[in-house]
């Protein structure tokens, strides 16, 4: 498994378990994420190899992992969202790469150091991009009742899966809890741009958990972004996922790989107006891997698509690479073979 991922795994871990635990994470005991071990100290005098990053083609688009924290309010361009911290609340980590299997954790947030004595807990925000998950599961709520169907025997479900409405946007709210580490996580998940978005809230205090749940009213959406279907706006393409089809391709020429890997590389791709693909991003890849698809994706050609009789840009997914063994569980996600279906 990819650096990242394992990275991604104690990532979200380290938010998740027991604030006892903390300092010993190992696995997470959270349904629906990773469960790696902790990656071990790299030996005196080892050479270091580049492994598999995130990159894309320009610096200029909004990715996913490009969110950050200014003026106590987390913002993410490319999910159009504005996310005000609790008060005195920090950001304890702004998240690893993205993993193959297109699972981003993008931010930690957690009280600052002199209200640790207090209830304590935290907020992830993860992102899951619905092009690299495995089947069946295609929208936020399948990946709510994942986890709501895979609890270990110690989780109680304390709020079934339910609508809420945040910012004119549609969420799936679930709460569950742990009796044996007196731990209750509140879980609010939408759909923007192909992602399902969640906000995992963490507490040991049920009110206070609340409160933190009833403030993340004050989410701001960008509302030409976070439409269910992509929207067709200047800066926004649409989101098509399985775009990359014979039916839709004019022109296409496969990458020349000059090294054999046994890695999946998923790619996301915006074409253009003119049917020409005008950003490239590669979630998780090695660089060699990386030269080797752009060349051959500037040579790609899409029929344009037309929307109200206009054509529109459109946004969505590749997988190159190895094909990866399906899975059921997302406790170890894989990733489907190109194109993205």
């Amino acid at each position: 498994m990819a650096t990242s991922s394992r990275l991604l795994a104690v990532f979200i871990a380290s938010a998740l378990l027991p604030l006892s635990a903390q300092s010993i994470v190992s696995s997470d005991s959270r349904p629906g994420v990773p469960n790696n071990p902790t990656p071990g100290s790299i030996p005196e005098g080892a050479l270091l190899v580049k492994g598999a990053t995130s990159s894309a083609s320009d610096s200029e688009t909004a990715l996913p992992e490009s969110g950050s924290v200014s003026n106590n309010t987390y913002t993410n361009r490319y999910f159009g969202l504005s996310f005000p911290l609790p008060a005195d609340w920090i950001q304890k980590s702004p998240g690893p790469p993205p993993s193959d299997s297109g699972r981003y954790g993008l931010t930690l947030l957690t009280p600052a150091p002199a209200l640790k004595g207090l209830a304590g807990g935290s907020i992830l925000i993860t992102a899951q991009d619905m092009f690299f998950t495995p089947d069946p599961l295609t929208h936020a709520s399948d990946l709510v009742d994942f986890t709501k169907s895979h609890l270990q025997g110690d989780y109680k479900i304390e709020q079934e899966p339910s609508d809420a409405h945040i910012a004119g946007q549609r969420f799936i709210s679930f709460g569950y809890g742990s009796p044996s580490t007196g731990l209750h996580w509140r879980i609010l998940a939408t759909e923007i741009r192909c992602h399902t978005l969640e906000f995992v809230f963490m507490n040991r205090d049920p009110q206070t958990l609340d409160r933190l749940v009833r403030e993340a009213n004050a989410i701001d959406l960008d509302s030409a972004v976070s439409t269910l279907s992509g929207a067709a706006q200047d800066d926004v393409p649409v989101c098509i996922k399985a775009y990359a089809s014979a039916g839709n391709v004019i022109e296409r020429v496969d990458p020349l790989f000059t090294e054999h890997r046994y890695n999946p590389v998923p790619v996301r791709i915006i074409v253009g107006k003119d049917g020409r693909i005008r950003h490239i991003h590669f979630l998780n890849a090695f660089p060699d891997q990386s030269k080797a698809v752009t060349e051959a994706l500037n040579h790609w050609k899409f029929k344009p698509y037309i929307r109200d009789g206009k054509p529109v840009e459109v946004e969505t997914g590749i997988m190159f690479g190895s094909r990866a063994p399906r899975l059921a569980a997302l406790s170890n996600p894989t990733s489907v073979a190109a194109p993205a279906r």
